[in-house]
C-alpha cells in the first residue's frame, strides 16, 4: 500500500529526510482503538477502549500495570506493547533491588525511548508499532507521558492516542482548566470517559465489556477497573454513545416528525377538497407562492 524504494529498512532516509518505517509505525497507532489519559495535581487517570476481533473472542487488554505506582495504556500492536511493558517491569524491579526506591516515571519513559530509538538506527530491526500513555506518581508528583515509536517522549496534562483521537484531544483542550483543578478522582474519570466517548464510531457504545479504567495517585496504588467494576463509572455519564451519533438520531426523529406533520396536513387538505364542490375550478398558486413553498 505504501510501497516505495526507501522503506526496506529503518536506517535508509528518503531524499526528503524521512524514515518511512517510522511513519508506518505511527500509522499503526492510528489504526488502534483509542486510549485517553489525563492528570490532575494528585492523580492520573487512564481510560481505554478495548477491541475484540469477533464476537466469539475476548477483548484485547489495553491497560498494563508496570509497578504499584506506574502503568501504561496502549494503542497499536499489543505484542510490541507487551515487550515494552516487560522491559519496564525489569527496570522497576532493578531500581527497587539496587537503589531500594521505586523507578521514577521520567526515567522509565526515557529508558523505553532509548530502546525504541535504537531500532531506528540499527539495520535488521524495525520500530515498535505501538504508542503508549505512561501514567505514574512518584516523589515529584503525578505525571503523564506519551511515548512514540520514533523515540520521542512528551509530558502532557491530557493526551489521547489511537483511532479518532483528535476528538478526544479537542474535548480535553476545552475542559483543561476544570481537569487541572479537579480534586475528585470521580470527576477525573468522568472527564476521561467523556473524551473517550467522542472517539466512538457510529455503531459502538461504551459498555463495561469494552471499557477499561485505571487510576494512580497520591496514597493510591495503580488500580485497574475492568468488566463489571467499570459500570459504576459508566452510570455517571449522561450517554454512552457519541454525541455526533445522538445528533444524527435527533435529526432523523425531527425529519420523521416533519414527515408525519406533512402527511397530516395532506390528509386534511384532501378532506377539504372532497367536501368542496367538484364544479369549482382549482385555484392556481402564484409563482411567488410556489417558490416559498419549495423553500
Amino acid at each position: 500500500m505504501f510501497r516505495n524504494n526507501y522503506d526496506n529498512d529503518s536506517v535508509t532516509y528518503s531524499p526528503t529526510g524521512r524514515l518511512f518505517q517510522v511513519e508506518y509505525a505511527l500509522e499503526a497507532i492510528k489504526q488502534g482503538s483509542a486510549a485517553v489519559g489525563l492528570v490532575s495535581k494528585s492523580h492520573v487517570v487512564l481510560v481505554a477502549l478495548k477491541r475484540n476481533a469477533e464476537e466469539l473472542g475476548s477483548y484485547q487488554k489495553k491497560i498494563i500495570k508496570v509497578d504499584d505506582h506506574m502503568g501504561i495504556a496502549l494503542a497499536g500492536l499489543a505484542p510490541d506493547a507487551r515487550v515494552l511493558s516487560n522491559y519496564l517491569r525489569k527496570q522497576a524491579m532493578s531500581s527497587k533491588m539496587i537503589f531500594n526506591r521505586p523507578l521514577s516515571t521520567s526515567k522509565a519513559v526515557l529508558s523505553i525511548a532509548d530502546k525504541a530509538q535504537e531500532n531506528t538506527q540499527s539495520y535488521g530491526s524495525r520500530p515498535y508499532g505501538v504508542g503508549l500513555l505512561v501514567a505514574g506518581y512518584d516523589e515529584t508528583g503525578a505525571h503523564l507521558y506519551e511515548f512514540q515509536p520514533s523515540g520521542s517522549v512528551l509530558e502532557y496534562f491530557g493526551a489521547a492516542i489511537g483511532a479518532r483521537s483528535q476528538a478526544a484531544r479537542t474535548y480535553l483542550e476545552r475542559n483543561l482548566d476544570i481537569i487541572r483543578e479537579s480534586d475528585s478522582v470521580e470527576s477525573l474519570i468522568v472527564h476521561g470517559l467523556n473524551a473517550l466517548r467522542d472517539t466512538l464510531s457510529q455503531d459502538v457504545e461504551l459498555t463495561f465489556k469494552n471499557t477499561s479504567v485505571a487510576v494512580v495517585g497520591k496514597e493510591a496504588e495503580f488500580t485497574t477497573y475492568d468488566d463489571e467494576s467499570v459500570q459504576q463509572w459508566l452510570d455517571k455519564l449522561d450517554s454512552v454513545s457519541n454525541a455526533r451519533n445522538r445528533g444524527d438520531d435527533d435529526a432523523g426523529d425531527a425529519d420523521a416528525d416533519a414527515d408525519a406533520t406533512e402527511a397530516a396536513e395532506g390528509d386534511a387538505e384532501g378532506a377539504g377538497t372532497t367536501e368542496s364542490s367538484g364544479d369549482a375550478p382549482a385555484t392556481e398558486t402564484a409563482p411567488e407562492d410556489r417558490m416559498e413553498t419549495d423553500e
